[in-house]
């Protein structure tokens, strides 16, 4: 049919038809009906007139569809024309918005088109309407293959129009309002579409069948279509929006059977997440910017409460989702799990919280936060979720790694009422694949947890454990971590104890100075748990690698402390068994004894144990002394000075007369030994010196004179190189115990000239620990002397004057509010964590670096070789320092020394 002749033949039909009453209609429906879809779809093929097209519709749906055989419709009526409506349809929307920028006040001709298209697409959402109506008026059950053209057809036409009106500010800019009246009715028209849909879409059954169907496809569509335009009304209308994603739950369990398999989990759950995140977010801006008085009367908080409503609606609806299609929510897990940690990183105790008054805190809890708790249970079974909480791989943003601290005690808390499967899934590692790996739960929990700087240093508090009687007082991260890991350790499954002393080992190992502290006091915990027989076997064990460690290291200062504490907590019986298996007496076992307190044995035993450590110390001291008193022996030396400093530190008083003296004796003969020199470029000097200032402070008051003049004396001039800290700490030490001295005036004048230089150096130091150690030491010592004159000596500026001032009345030297101290400690995190993560991105990278083979301990005559070479370079030294007294320096001696510097630092470095 021609152009010419579709025109006048469907004008001509229309009007014969515009009086037909029903029964003619319902009559002549099999001649009539071809005729108009001929006609329809001639002008859909030939005519740009959408307004007549429109009007075939129209008679259609009013005057004919009411008598179609409801089984007939699709292919009847929907398949043939709906496709081509929703065509127009989209042709009326490009053409709108393609002349929407031309629309002002003064061009009426535009103006009036865009208004005709606009009244054009409220019409053809009214016919659509009509189709669904007359489908829910029938009393038959609704088959969705019947009809299938239907849902799909309004589906696209209500999305189209909702982003058209969503868009519709930056589409028509400031000329919304020549038009805004018809943009109201059609949004009006297509929300009232959606509204009588989902209602018919309520009544529509898919059937029982398992294999793949038209109705089950047709389906599946339906709710991604719904959930397409969920993502679009989001901002439009919050009840609208809620009442959208109610209907798509309510769908998705009410086919669950047939359909499980085919809808699109992942989009469902990640829409549902963001939707969480963006009304929780609204919520806590709406909380932030509430007026505290008379919050409960006022527009903004009824606002917050119906916004808070919305949130727990969206929670609720995604647990209810999650816990029927579990099985097929592998790939949705890192949506639940960033979903918690964003929601908990914007709440408090976070560092990144959002300032919120306390009392809308407490309801966001209550009304919110308390449905992501069941969320978790129900996820603690899902391997998928362990692989992804515990994946190896994890790195997360600094917002993110408190609230992940958060989540695995969360976890770790559920685990004991689960089966032992489920505590084995999270508390073993494993190789998911080539790519990733799962640690275990306690692994990622110290993981975490050192993490946590800024958290840790702030500090941040966190509710409490209630105890019987008492009030509920808040706790540090550090007392939150430790009860809730010791808690979980007492209800530790025994088949898993390997990975819990793997875990707790390998966390006292840590460079981490706080997660080793962490991991030592849970390890203290499981020994006074279990029983003596364990805490027995951990002692030794312990005992065992620390006398396997092949030298000083941060590993095996942990290892010492570990140790000292858990000796504590053995039965007398045990701890006579430890001395039998690791007898004082031998030579081997004093790595060991430097590092316990005798104060833990029984009184008796404890004092026989220490005179005899005591003897083995003095006698390697003597040994070393009566050697060749090599460098390359200080080692042995270095462990007898350390065994006696500990008798000295917690059972001296077990130690008789004549072995006091025996110990002084040897403290000052190797004192005799020691220069600036030799002290500033050795390390296992340096390291006799620390020990040794210790030794002899706690004789202090027997010391000779002389002796502690030349101490003096050697330590001024020692700070003046910059020993390492540890150096200067032993010297802090020392110096505090000089205020228990009476001295003479000839000593005063020998000794106090010198003390005032050290407290001076020390106390203007920029270690900040260093200098906190330098006040308490110096605060030591001038409570304690009786030579008051010194005190202002060594407070040479007013800034240390203000600094042992604030020291002793507790006041801080910089005062920072609490919005201060947070931002402060978020930059520390940052940039600490930034540091740590390059650190070990750059280790990942780098082949294990393997230990450097013994070197074989030299004999006494190659000792005596290194001794007089070292001597030779010292005079050497001491030669060029006088001649550079004498005249100046000539021409390359500075680049000489440089090379010499280097060379020195080579050696150094193979002596280490």
């Amino acid at each position: 049919m021609s152009q010419e002749r579709a025109v006048p033949a469907s004008a001509g039909l229309l009007e014969e038809l515009s009086g037909w009453p029903g029964e003619l209609c319902r009559r002549e429906l099999p001649s009539v009906l071809p005729r108009l879809l001929i006609s329809f779809a001639s002008m859909y093929q030939h005519s740009d007139n959408w307004i007549e097209h429109i009007q075939i519709l129209k008679i259609i749906v009013e005057m004919f569809l009411p008598h179609m055989n409801y089984l007939t419709l699709e292919q009847t009526f929907f398949s043939q024309v709906l496709p081509k409506t929703v065509k127009l349809f989209d042709d009326m929307m490009c053409e709108l918005t393609s002349q929407a920028r031309e629309l002002s006040s003064q061009n009426l001709e535009i103006q009036t088109t865009l208004r005709n298209i606009l009244q054009t697409m409220v019409q053809v959402i009214g016919a659509l309407t009509g189709c669904v109506q007359h489908v829910c008026a029938t009393q038959e059950s609704v088959i969705l293959e019947n009809i299938q053209s239907l849902p799909s057809s309004v589906l696209h036409v209500i999305k189209s129009t909702f982003e058209h009106c969503k868009n519709s500010e930056s589409v028509y800019s400031g000329r919304l309002h020549l038009i805004s009246d018809l943009l109201q009715a059609l949004f009006k028209e297509a929300y009232s579409l959606q509204k009588q849909l989902m209602g018919l879409l309520d009544m529509v059954c898919v059937g029982p069948l398992l294999d793949v169907s038209d109705g089950t496809l047709n389906m599946v569509i339906v709710i991604h279509s719904l959930l397409d335009i969920c993502s679009v009304i989001s901002s439009m209308d919050h009840a609208f929006h809620a009442n959208t994603w109610k209907f798509i739950i309510k769908q998705s369990l009410k086919h669950q059977s047939v359909i499980k398999s085919q809808l699109k989990h992942k989009d469902i759950i990640t829409s549902l997440c963001e939707d969480i995140l963006f009304s929780f977010q609204s919520c806590l801006q709406l909380a932030e910017q509430m007026p505290q008085s008379d919050v409960q009367d006022n527009t903004e908080y009824r606002l917050f409460q119906k916004t808070l409503k919305l949130c727990r609606f969206f929670a609720n609806s995604l647990l209810h989702y999650t816990k029927e299609f579990l099985p097929f929510l592998s790939d949705s897990c890192y949506a639940l799990h960033q979903l918690y940690l964003q929601v908990h990183s914007k709440c408090p105790p976070s560092l990144y919280a959002t300032r919120v008054p306390q009392a809308q805190q407490e309801e966001i809890a209550a009304a919110f936060l308390v449905t992501l708790d069941p969320l978790v249970s129900q996820l603690l079974a899902f391997q998928p979720f362990a692989h992804v909480v515990l994946d190896s791989k994890l790195e997360l943003p600094c917002e993110l790694q408190f609230p992940q601290c958060l989540l695995l005690l969360v976890i770790m808390d559920k685990l004991p009422a689960q089966p032992e499967a489920v505590q084995s899934l999270w508390c073993t590692g494993s190789q998911v694949s080539e790519a990733t790996a799962r640690v275990s739960l306690l692994k990622a929990i110290f993981d975490s947890f050192e993490q946590c700087s800024g958290e840790l240093s702030l500090p941040v508090h966190l509710q409490g454990v209630k105890s019987q009687g008492q009030a509920e007082v808040t706790v540090t991260l550090y007392q939150h971590v430790c009860v809730h890991l010791c808690a979980f350790i007492a209800s530790f499954h025994p088949s898993l104890f390997p990975e819990l002393d793997a875990a707790l080992l390998r966390a006292v190992l840590s460079a981490n100075m706080i997660t080793s502290l962490l991991a030592m006091d849970a390890w203290c915990f499981l020994a006074r748990y279990g029983t003596a027989e364990l805490c027995a076997h951990h002692v030794t064990v312990v005992a065992h690698l620390i006398r396997s460690c092949p030298g000083e290291c941060y590993q095996l200062t942990n290892l010492s402390v570990l140790l000292r504490r858990l000796f504590f907590f053995m039965a007398p019986p045990q701890q006579v068994e430890f001395i039998q298996k690791f007898p004082p007496k031998a030579a081997e076992n004093l790595p060991l004894w430097q590092c316990i307190s005798f104060q833990a044995l029984p009184a008796e035993l404890g004092q026989q144990t220490a005179r005899e450590v005591a003897g083995l110390g003095t006698a390697q001291c003597r040994k070393w002394l009566s050697g060749t008193r090599a460098l390359g022996e200080l080692d042995s030396l270095n462990t007898g000075l350390s065994a006696l400093l500990a008798v000295c530190h917690s059972a001296r008083e077990a130690l008789d007369i004549g072995q006091q003296a025996a110990v002084l004796e040897a403290g000052s003969q190797l004192w005799a030994f020691l220069n600036t020199n030799l002290v500033a470029g050795q390390p296992c000097v340096q390291q006799a010196l620390s020990l040794l200032l210790p030794l002899l402070g706690s004789f202090i008051q027997t010391l000779d004179a002389q002796l502690i003049s030349q101490l003096v004396a050697l330590l001024a001039s020692l700070l003046q190189s910059e020993p390492p800290d540890h150096v200067r700490l032993a010297v802090l030490d020392f110096v505090s115990s000089l205020g228990k001295l009476l001295l003479s005036q000839a000593l005063q004048d020998e000794i106090l000239p010198g003390l005032s230089r050290i407290f001076a150096l020390l106390l203007a130091d920029g270690n900040w620990l260093l200098e906190h150690h330098a006040v308490e030491a110096f605060t030591r010592f001038a409570e304690g002397t009786n030579h008051d004159a010194i005190v202002p000596q060594c407070l040479r500026s007013e800034e240390m004057k203000n600094k042992v001032v604030s020291f002793l009345e507790k006041t801080g030297l910089v005062h920072e509010t609490a919005a201060a101290r947070a931002e402060r400690a978020k930059r520390e995190k940052g940039l600490f964590w930034v540091s740590s993560a390059r650190a070990q991105s750059g280790a990942a990278e780098r082949p294990p670096l393997q230990p450097y083979a013994k070197r074989a301990r030299p004999g006494c005559p190659l000792g005596e070789e290194y001794g007089a070479a070292l001597q030779a370079a010292v005079g050497a030294l001491d030669t060029l320092e006088s001649l550079l007294r004498q005249a100046p320096a000539p021409d390359g001696l500075l680049s000489g020394l440089e090379m010499l510097h280097g060379r020195i630092d080579e050696l150094k470095r193979r002596v280490l």
